[in-house]
């Protein structure tokens, strides 16, 4: 038995309704396995904006560092598109990352028998494929300065500014290295040293890592290759890590893999202190509200926290075998439906994954798969 406090953070649009469905999955995972999960509750994003004029209030950040882990939705939506850029969604989701030292981004991408309609690739292509995207997080483009438009020679310019540190990128690299030693061994360093000053620091320090891991193989590959080779023949992959804007890109074009962004969890890793779990999906404001989010993202980045921040191997199993075998089943929210197979709601789907955990022969199923 363990007792854990978990600081949910909905945020904006589907966020409300997909941590509200992690939640009741992990309420199921406590019942089933004598746990008791603590669940408090905070404002980030535009609700925050609209409640307490700031995008990642103060109690909202002290809460999370009171927390074993923490859960977030989603940021952002047209609502707030024309306000200044400290008033932005988005920036609370920045702050919360950089205050809180959540420095690596761990995006798993991994193919779905039951899935393989759902995706516009290949069977051959995207069968057994399983990845992980460790993506830096809390430097490059999105948090240099100087950043910011100004005019110069009458004329109007605009500047962001891409900078890292020597230990940021090594810290980053070797946490890529020590989960590849756990998998298959091979870390891809993505970068574009052809071009940048930053990916030509970028990659000696990854040879520098390599010397320490003489048993993980090193290549390195341009992001613009990255791209096309995720698509083209992904199982090639097994560990890629790479800088902030390109994790963030790329790991959006892996969700292609799967057949849907909903699909795919994250959890982000900090230095000290609770990490934080979220899908890699966005707020989605077009159907917020309409009981069609697929929640599974959600619901297996509650899975990594499980693992990653409780140590509850078992529990993650539970969850992650449960997911499968609902999809399995057939039920399909839209975005992973194809013609003539049942669409079911947010809630239809999270009831069907939370009967599947409370079910005495199914778990009993999952421990002995796990044994």
């Amino acid at each position: 038995m363990g007792t854990y406090r978990i600081a949910v953070l909905p945020g904006d649009g589907i966020g409300k309704e997909v941590t509200k469905g992690a939640v009741e999955i992990l309420q199921a995972v406590a019942t089933r396995f004598e746990h008791e999960f603590e669940f408090v509750y905070g404002l980030i994003g535009g609700d925050a904006i609209d409640r307490k004029g700031t995008p990642l209030p103060d109690e909202t950040l002290d809460m999370c560092r009171q927390s074993d882990a923490v859960l977030l939705g989603a940021v952002g939506g047209p609502k707030w598109d024309q306000n200044p850029p400290h008033l932005r969604p988005e920036k609370g989701l920045l702050a919360i990352r950089k205050e809180m030292n959540l420095f690596a981004n761990l995006r798993p991408v991994k193919f779905y028998d039951s899935l393989i309609d759902s995706s516009p690739l290949k069977e051959d292509v995207i069968k057994d494929v399983d990845l992980l995207i460790v993506r830096e997080l809390t430097g490059g483009l999105y948090f240099g300065k100087p950043s910011g438009r100004r005019m110069e020679d009458g004329e109007e310019i605009v500047v962001d500014t891409l900078l890292y540190k020597r230990e940021e990128i090594k810290r980053i690299i070797t946490t890529a290295f020590e989960l590849a030693r756990k998998r298959k061994k091979k870390v891809t360093s993505v970068d574009k040293a052809n071009v940048l000053e930053s990916s030509r620091m970028w990659r000696e320090i990854a040879e520098e890592v390599a010397r320490d891991f003489p048993d993980v193989e090193l290549e390195h590959m341009l992001v613009d290759n990255a791209a096309m080779q995720l698509i083209r023949n992904p199982k090639q992959f097994d560990v890629l890590v790479t800088e902030n804007m390109f994790g963030d890109i790329l790991s959006d074009e892996a969700s292609m893999l799967t057949g849907s962004l909903g699909m795919l969890p994250s959890a982000s890793l900090s230095t000290s202190g609770p990490s934080l779990y979220e899908p890699i999906h966005g707020s989605a404001p077009d159907i917020a509200g309409q009981n069609k989010a697929n929640p599974i993202a959600t619901i297996l980045s509650s899975a990594m926290m499980l693992r990653l921040s409780f140590g509850l191997h078992l529990e993650a199993v539970a969850i992650e075998k449960a997911v499968q075998q609902v999809l399995a089943s057939g039920y399909r929210t839209a975005d992973v439906a194809k013609k003539g197979q049942r669409i079911v709601s947010t809630k239809e789907m999270v009831d069907e994954i939370k009967a599947t955990i409370l079910d005495d022969g199914a778990i009993l199923n999952i421990m002995e798969v796990y044994a």
